[in-house]
Parts: C-alpha cells; structure tokens; sequence
C-alpha cells in the first residue's frame, strides 16, 4: 500500500484521513507467471496498481496468433470504469504483486476525495504518453532495430521476461530474436 499512496501523491495532495480512506480499500493480491488480471469478452471490475512484477497486454489476431501490444511494469494503474468488456488479455508475464480496489470502492474513493479525478486525470495523461512512446513498432522496421528500441523502451524488462512474448510484441519469431540476441552481444 505504501508504493501506491507514494504514488499518488506525485500527482497531488491527500490529508490523513483521505489516506487512511483509501488504504482501508484496497487489497494486495499475487498473480503467478501466466494468470490473467483481466480476460477479453468479460469487464473487468476492479482496478489494480503494479506493486511488483511485469504485466502484458495480449491480443489473439484472425489467425488465431497471440500478439503481445504492451508491456506494463511496476508503478503503473490498470483500470476499466467504462463497464465493457475487454477486447484483450492483460496476463503476468512475471510473478506480480499488485494492489486492487473494487470498481466500487474505487467510485467510493472518487466521490470522497474532492481532488481524485484530477490526480486520476494526471496519472492518465502521462500513462497515455508512455504507452504511445511503447506501442509496438512499425513492421517496417528491421527486427533488429525494433530489437535495440525494446532495449532501449523496456531496459529493465529483457532479462525478466520470456523471450516469446518480447518475440510476439516485435512481431517475429523466438528463432530470430534468439539469432539477433547472439549478433548483438
């Protein structure tokens, strides 16, 4: 719960009482390597904060090939308040950590603390940022390059992730990632 209230409080400020409020909603959960946070076809119904560990945003496209989009790493908010369902997979790629508040709490939340949906605002704005810098890579690319940008994009993920999801976000094989992986070193 710390990771999360020194995390909003980037974004804005909170009186005790409006701390407390919120760490009496919310619960740490685990999810092994391979569990799912949120499922396609079903509406997700909490909210949840990455204390530890590597989430990845997944879809299956028309021939039936898993595409991984995005990777999402500590200190990030997962969330879906518009009531849909999902259209992707959000999978651990790692063991992880994550702190969750039901929809309901989260509203709760909202409606108490006068400037939540600012500090929510501001936390959007420069998640939306980052992941249109690390949305994954034109095909026009050569794998190589778009290689060196993950590096470069996700420096703390390489080693922590497998090397098939890093293949399916590049949009190559885990035969060539493993050729350019040895080229490169």
């Amino acid at each position: 719960m710390k990771e999360f209230i020194e995390y909003i409080l980037q974004y804005g400020h909170l009186n005790k009482q409006q701390i407390d409020l919120i760490t009496s909603k919310g619960t740490e959960i685990e999810l092994s390597k391979n569990d799912y946070f949120a499922e396609a076809g079903k509406v997700l119904r909490q909210v949840g904060f990455i204390i530890d560990g590597i989430l990845r945003i997944c879809y299956y496209n028309n021939n039936g090939e898993e595409i991984t989009k995005i990777f999402i790493e500590e200190n990030h908010l997962l969330f879906n308040l518009k009531n849909v369902p999902s259209t992707e997979y959000i999978q651990a790629a790692t063991d992880c950590k994550l702190l969750v508040f039901s929809n309901q709490d989260w509203m709760e939340i909202s409606d108490t603390i006068i400037d939540w949906e600012n500090i929510i605002q501001k936390i959007t704005n420069k998640s939306l940022a980052q992941k249109l810098e690390r949305i994954s890579p034109l095909v026009s690319q050569d794998a190589t390059t778009r290689y060196l940008e993950f590096m470069e994009k996700y420096p703390t993920l390489v080693n922590r992730i497998p090397l098939s999801y890093i293949a399916s976000y590049l949009g190559i094989t885990q035969q060539s990632l493993s050729r350019i992986r040895k080229n490169i070193t």
